[in-house]
């Protein structure tokens, strides 16, 4: 289902039980939409997610520990500014609508007590947040700015009155007694679909609750104000259910919903449940925002070695005429006698084939002999070419595989973790480097850590320099080391020098997992003990070769990655 206002409801409800007097202590913005507050409440720090992206607005707690950018956008200074050290003192939902508001107290420079409310307005692509005055109702701040010229009736920035967002006049199915609700259903048009006049007779009903109440109708025999008051009956007694209806449609919902079909999975909480339905929608979106630089980058750099590689060929095509020159060389040498200068071109005997005439370009400012000369200098400019071009041919497409491996793994990264990747192309002169003041350096990530079903030890490389280390310093000599066959992706480390069958398969389906090939089937795993494995000097990180291996064929399982992952 979407986030509609009955999900909001039940959203409210639950961070009210979970932030009840909660005090923030820190506020960041880890990307474009979405603000992350720290709220200490009930002795525990809660990251509370406030996102207004176009396609997953959401509010919900997280476990995620989102990286912090080293500057943060004005909006986040202006919130630092205003709301840590704030306590909360009420969440509310307005009425059924995808609005929630935060009431906060805080203290100013002059220690005088100031009241303001932070909205978020969850409303798809017109999503916002905004930091309002609670006595004077004027915008302190808002994540998206619309000025007046866009938007006469709504402006939305610094200085000027909140105004709700224009919405129909529709009443609140939770507030309302049984009468009014069969008030209200029997002026539903009986040519429209139940769930339809439900929809626009009653607030934040999206098609999903709409049609779950239509269900009860239908298949219980009630009313349709019975209908709503079994809904919120249901609703108030929220078991957080996913139903995963195919493999790539799923409906997250507060209870379970008779009228989806499909396997449910129960959550302790909404925003497990959330966690459960955007982590890799979202996180994907995370990547693509903070990447786009990296994948430009590497799209860029491959397209240019494409070209290169062309440019080889034609090289390597010319060096197939170097005999020819050679031996019009030696035909002029030959018969230097039968030319003079000026000639634009001679027909000779060609001693190479049964004496059968062959016509020779000449350039009418050379002699004969200068000619001949001509001819010989191509021929050794091609030949001693064709060693350079096969060198350059055989680097062109080592630096084609890093750039595919570095696409890959910035694919599976988790968002926080690109900035390795960045220093990573930054060393190898992809990227320029940064001079400008002190850089204020980020912690190097870990390898992700898993615990296999027998509780051994499996590490995975985040990016190439990691897999250098994790492979070439970190593991034992005797430790187990797995890579998909020929295809991109990250370094495993078994560390077990006798791992069990069950260990090892578990092993190569995180490595196909952690690979280019993450959505296939059947993919071949090479796995070696470490000390087969060695770097040739001078090769791209991550490049490694090795001898004596064995291959396993496995599927990547998602599931399995979750119940292994132990960090």
């Amino acid at each position: 289902m979407s986030f509609d206002g009955v999900f909001t409801r039940a959203m409210v409800k639950e961070l009210n039980r979970d932030l009840e007097n909660g005090r923030i202590s820190k506020v960041y913005q880890p990307f474009q939409h979405e603000i992350i507050l720290t709220i200490r409440a009930n002795r525990k720090n809660k990251r509370v997610l406030l996102s207004a992206h176009p396609s997953y607005a959401r509010i919900q707690v997280i476990n995620d520990n989102l990286s912090n950018p080293d500057s943060a956008p004005n909006f986040c200074m202006v919130l630092r500014k205003n709301l840590e050290g704030a306590y909360i003192e009420d969440i509310k939902q307005l009425g059924n609508d995808r609005i929630i508001i935060f009431s906060f107290r805080n203290f100013d420079e002059l220690g005088d007590q100031r009241q303001m409310e932070l909205i978020i307005e969850l409303m798809g692509r017109h999503s916002n947040i905004f930091l309002i005055d609670k006595q004077t109702r004027m915008i302190i701040d808002c994540l998206k700015h619309v000025p007046f010229y866009q938007n006469s009736f709504r402006p939305l920035h610094p200085g000027v009155a909140y105004q709700l967002p224009p919405h129909q006049d529709k009443a609140n199915p939770f507030e309302m007694e049984k009468e009014e609700l069969a008030s209200v259903s029997a002026t539903f048009n009986d040519e429209l679909p139940l769930f339809k006049s439900l929809q626009g007779a009653f607030q934040g009903l999206g098609s999903d609750s709409a049609m779950e109440i239509s269900y009860y109708t239908e298949q219980d025999g009630l009313s349709a104000a019975d209908a709503i008051l079994a809904f919120k009956q249901q609703l108030d007694t929220a078991i957080p259910t996913l139903t995963e209806e195919s493999a790539k449609k799923q409906h997250f919902t507060p209870f379970p919903f008779r009228s989806l079909p499909g396997e449910k999975r129960h959550y302790d909480s909404l925003s497990e449940l959330l966690d459960a339905y955007y982590d890799e929608k979202a996180s994907r979106d995370r990547i693509n925002q903070v990447a786009s630089e990296l994948l430009h980058v590497v799209n860029t750099e491959r397209k240019k070695n494409q070209l290169k590689l062309k440019k080889l060929d034609q090289t390597l095509l010319e060096t197939e005429k170097a005999d020819v020159y050679r031996i019009k060389g030696e035909i002029l040498t030959a018969y230097l006698h039968q030319m003079k200068k000026g000639d634009m071109e001679v027909t000779l005997n060609n001693f190479y084939d049964d004496e059968n005439p062959i016509t020779i370009a000449l350039n009418p400012a050379l002699t004969p002999s200068q000619n001949a000369q001509k001819y010989f200098s191509k021929y050794q400019k091609l030949t001693t070419a064709v060693a350079y071009v096969n060198e350059q041919v055989e680097h062109t497409h080592a630096e084609n595989e890093y750039l595919e491996s570095i696409e890959t793994l910035i694919q599976l990264s988790d968002p926080q973790d690109l900035e390795d990747i960045k220093d990573e192309l930054r060393e190898s002169g992809y990227l320029k480097k940064k001079y400008k003041g002190k850089q204020k350096k980020h912690k190097t990530s870990k390898p992700h850590k898993f615990l296999s079903s027998d509780g051994t030890t499996i590490l995975i490389g985040k990016n190439n320099v990691q897999n250098d280390q994790l492979t070439l310093k970190t593991a034992k000599k005797s430790d187990i080391w797995l890579h998909t066959k020929n295809i991109p992706g990250s370094h495993v480390i078994i560390e077990s020098n006798y791992p069990s069958e069950e260990t090892l398969f578990e092993a190569a389906t995180l490595a196909a997992y952690y690979s280019k090939f993450q959505n296939s089937s059947n993919v071949p795993v090479d796995y070696v003990v470490v000390k087969n494995i060695r770097k040739p000097n001078g090769a791209k990180p991550g490049f490694v070769i090795y001898e004596g291996q064995k291959t396993l064929y496995v599927t990547p399982d998602k599931e399995l990655v979750r119940t292994l992952k132990a960090d």
